[in-house]
Parts: C-alpha cells; sequence; structure tokens
C-alpha cells in the first residue's frame, strides 16, 4: 500500500525544483573530488572527464555538449517533462562542477576516499534526480528507458556500460587509478541497484 500511494505522489513546482537543485549538487560535489584524485568514471560524465584529462578540455562544457544527442532520446521515450528536467539538471551539474573549483580547493585526497565519497554523494544524487524525473543525462537516460520497456534494473545497465570504459581507460591512464576509480563506479551503481526501484517511487 505505501509503495502504490507514493508511486501516485505529484510533486508541486517547488518540491520539483528545490529536490532537483539538491540533487544536482550532490552530483556536482561527488564529482569534484572525483576530479580532484585525477579518478574517472563510468557513463557521459567519465568519458568527459577522459576527454578533460587528455586534451585539457574544460569538463563542464565537454559533459554538457556530450549530452545533448541524448535528450532526443530522453524527450521520444520518456516525454517533454523528463527531457527538460534532464537537461536542467545535466546544466546545473555542469555549472556547479565548475562553480566549485575555485571555492572548494582540495589541495590533497587519497584516491580511496575520492572513490568512495564520490560513489555514495553521486548515487545519492542520482536516486534524487530519478526520484524528480531527472537524470544525470547520457548512458542513465537509456538505463532508465531500458528499465521502463524491460524491467532490468537501471544499476546493471550502467555497470555494463561503466565496465566497456573503463577497459577502454586502461589504456590511457595508470592502472592504479583506473582501480579506484571503478571502486567509485562500483559504489554509486550498488547505491542505484539497491535504492531505486520503479514500483518503490517515480514522481511524475
Amino acid at each position: 500500500m505505501e509503495a502504490d500511494l507514493t508511486s501516485r505522489h505529484h510533486y508541486t513546482t517547488f518540491e520539483d525544483i528545490q529536490g532537483l537543485v539538491i540533487a544536482s549538487a550532490q552530483a556536482a560535489l561527488g564529482i569534484h573530488l572525483l576530479r580532484a584524485a585525477g579518478l574517472v568514471t563510468g557513463g557521459t560524465a567519465g568519458t568527459a572527464l577522459i576527454l578533460s584529462y587528455i586534451f585539457g578540455w574544460n569538463f563542464s562544457v565537454t559533459f554538457f555538449l556530450m549530452n545533448l544527442p541524448f535528450f532526443a532520446f530522453a524527450w521520444i521515450a520518456r516525454g517533454p517533462v523528463f527531457c527538460i528536467k534532464s537537461a536542467a539538471t545535466v546544466t546545473l551539474v555542469s555549472l556547479m562542477a565548475e562553480a566549485l573549483k575555485p571555492i572548494l580547493q582540495i589541495g590533497s585526497i587519497h584516491p580511496a576516499a575520492a572513490a568512495v565519497l564520490f560513489g555514495i554523494s553521486t548515487g545519492v544524487g542520482l536516486l534524487g534526480l530519478f526520484r524528480h524525473s531527472g537524470s544525470l543525462g547520457g548512458i542513465s537516460i537509456l538505463a532508465l528507458i531500458i528499465q521502463d520497456k524491460t524491467g532490468f534494473r537501471a544499476g546493471w545497465t550502467q555497470i555494463i556500460h561503466d565496465l566497456i570504459l573503463f577497459c577502454a581507460a586502461l589504456a590511457l591512464m595508470p592502472a592504479a587509478l583506473v582501480a579506484w576509480s571503478l571502486l567509485g563506479a562500483a559504489i554509486l551503481n550498488a547505491v542505484i541497484t539497491f535504492n531505486h526501484r520503479r514500483d518503490w517511487y517515480v514522481a511524475s
């Protein structure tokens, strides 16, 4: 009964906005910690981080631009509300991750701490985005679409994608950094896998 009542809950505009802003801030903080340790993650954010390390590109700009094609999938498969919210949260995370650079400077952080804190912080942030019908774009959009259509859990889809990405990262980064990065991604995906269920809560 509780899950049924929750699934029918409609958030007010204010509830949606504050939920998306808070979740975006938490995701951005996790990415900031990850970047401070020179680690990567899966999905579009991971690809953007790798490109920023290799070519010196701005992560936030790269992350935002790489997400643009995925918004078409979001619009077609889950409707304009999900697409607009995803675009808004990708923009928020990009801006917040950039804003954190001068105001939260991290001189030193152990890769293990960065990986664990990233996984927890960004994982919880993603749960908040999912609850308010948002996402961080990219593979998370496809993962949610697959879950809706087939019931295959979103977290497992992201794990499969991340394993492929990390195999590619091994050719570009030191193995130790890739190993710590994999830990962070595993924690993030575990948070999503064990806590995100469409029958528990989905906001419209």
